[in-house]
């Protein structure tokens, strides 16, 4: 339940209010940014919120129980903070957005009515529609770990434990030239193999992407170059002479984790887990029964 400050409580059982709907909308990657319904800035809770950006909001409900309430939120593409190439980039999913409803003739006074984490957005003819998903959303989605043979922890992160910083398994680079909307010639790798940087990471360090990373699906040399096979075209498409940095890759198996990294040790999947022909086996003469691996 909603908890109201008194005198903004005393306000709305006012005969006459002035209140409007501001949202404070904060990134994965801490960037915050607010936005108003009213047709004048206003500053809530110390965050500026816009009007610029035409926001309008669908009604809301709250059922009992775990029922998912989504919320629509519409406004159009206008606002510096809202440009279409970072929402084509995914930097707005899984945003959390808190709706507050305020006394726009006195901005001290204000309630949170909803917090909320975005969920499916589209975009047509300049305007954008985000789905706003009450928090219980989590709880209708699968969660924990999945029992597999590949692993399903990121190259160097907490899980895995491997050093990117050994000598090998990261470089700089920089573009040559964009051979088309997902594949680019890179200069400065040349002493790399083949395949070697295939399902890693790079993170341009300058241009119109600096800061954001993109999956690398081939990693290819031929004719004297090297090219990258991005993962589908960039929202910001790198231009010859961006910088990048670049981890090695990792496709997640148990040979590659043993041969490439020597880091099988740390290996988070399940390599010698039965396929399908033993659970579906059944028991014939001659066959092994001492309870022994089926897979050595």
């Amino acid at each position: 339940m909603t908890a109201y400050p008194e005198a903004f409580a005393a306000h709305l059982e006012g005969e006459a209010t002035t209140v409007c709907q501001c949202w404070k909308l904060t990134r994965k990657d801490g960037v915050v940014s607010g936005f108003t319904d009213h047709d004048l800035p206003l500053t809530v809770d110390g965050v500026a919120c816009k009007p610029g950006s035409g926001f309008a909001a669908s009604e809301a409900r709250s059922s009992l129980g775990l029922a998912v309430d989504p919320v629509d939120v519409e406004g159009a593409l206008s606002s510096a903070d809202l440009a279409e190439d970072d929402i084509e980039a995914g930097l707005f999913d899984g945003a959390t957005v808190e709706t507050c409803l305020v006394n726009w003739a006195d901005p001290t006074q204000f309630a949170r009515i909803r917090k909320a984490v975005i969920g499916k957005i589209t975009m047509s003819d300049g305007r954008f529609v985000a789905e706003l998903e009450s928090m219980a959303a989590s709880l209708d989605q699968p969660n924990g770990r999945t029992v597999r043979r590949i692993c399903d922890a990121e190259l160097g992160d907490g899980r895995c434990r491997f050093d990117l910083g050994q000598a090998g398994f990261s470089a700089s680079g920089s573009v040559a030239s964009v051979e088309t909307a997902d594949t680019i010639i890179v200069a400065g790798l040349g002493g790399f193999a083949a395949g070697w940087f295939a399902n890693g990471l790079v993170t341009w360090t300058d241009g119109a992407a600096a800061g954001r990373t993109a999956r690398i699906i081939d990693h290819l040399v031929r004719a004297g170059e090297v090219a990258f096979v991005l993962w589908g075209p960039q929202a910001d498409a790198p231009a010859p002479g961006d910088t990048f940095t670049v981890i090695a890759g990792c496709d997640k198996r148990f040979h590659t984790c043993k041969a490439k990294f020597a880091n099988q040790l740390n290996f988070r999947g399940f390599p010698h887990l039965p396929g399908n022909d033993a659970a579906y086996g059944y028991a014939t003469d001659g066959g092994n029964f001492d309870g022994g691996p089926l897979v050595p």
